[in-house]
C-alpha cells in the first residue's frame, strides 16, 4: 500500500510542478504560440519563437523553482516516510526532464543550462523541508497538549 501511496505522491508532485510551469509560461501572451492549455506538445515551436528572449528563460527558471517547491510540498504531504527524500526526487525528475530538453532542443541560453542545476535540487529540498517542519511542529503541539491534559487538576 505504501508503494502506491508513494507513487501517487510523486505523480501528484510532478503534476503540480507541471501546472505551475504551464501557468508561468502563460503570463506573457507573446510567448503563447499554441492553442492547448499546456505548451509541452508544441515545446520545440515555443522554444524557437522565444529564442533570444532571456525573459522567457528567467521566468521558466523562476516558475520551475516555484513548481518543484510546491511539487515537493505536495509529495511530502502525501508520502508517509522519507518526506524530504521524495521531495528531492521531484527535483531530480524535473532536472532530468530539463536536461533532456536541453539535449533535444538547442535553443536554450547558457545561463539557463547552468542555472537549472542550481534551481531544481535546492528548491525541491526546501519544499520537503517546509512540510517536515510543519509536521514536526504539529507533533510537538500535540505532545504539549497531551501533557497539559494529563496533568492532575488540584
Amino acid at each position: 500500500m505504501s508503494f502506491l501511496r508513494n507513487t501517487l505522491g510523486v505523480l501528484a508532485g510532478l503534476l503540480v510542478a507541471a501546472l505551475i510551469i504551464t501557468l508561468g509560461i502563460k503570463l506573457d501572451s507573446s510567448w503563447i504560440t499554441y492553442k492547448q492549455f499546456a505548451p509541452f506538445s508544441h515545446w520545440e515551436l515555443l522554444l524557437q519563437s522565444v529564442q533570444g528572449k532571456d525573459s522567457f528563460y528567467i521566468a521558466l527558471l523562476f516558475f520551475g523553482g516555484l513548481g518543484v517547491t510546491f511539487g515537493g510540498v505536495v509529495t511530502a504531504i502525501i508520502v508517509k516516510y522519507a518526506k524530504v527524500a521524495y521531495a528531492i526526487l521531484i527535483g531530480f525528475i524535473m532536472l532530468f526532464i530539463a536536461m533532456l530538453d536541453i539535449i533535444l532542443y538547442p535553443y536554450h541560453p547558457v545561463f539557463y543550462k547552468i542555472s537549472i542545476f542550481l534551481i531544481f535540487f535546492p528548491f525541491s529540498w526546501v519544499g520537503g523541508k517546509i512540510t517536515e517542519v510543519i509536521y514536526e511542529r504539529r507533533k510537538k503541539r500535540a505532545k504539549q497538549l497531551q501533557a497539559k491534559n494529563q496533568k492532575p487538576q488540584a
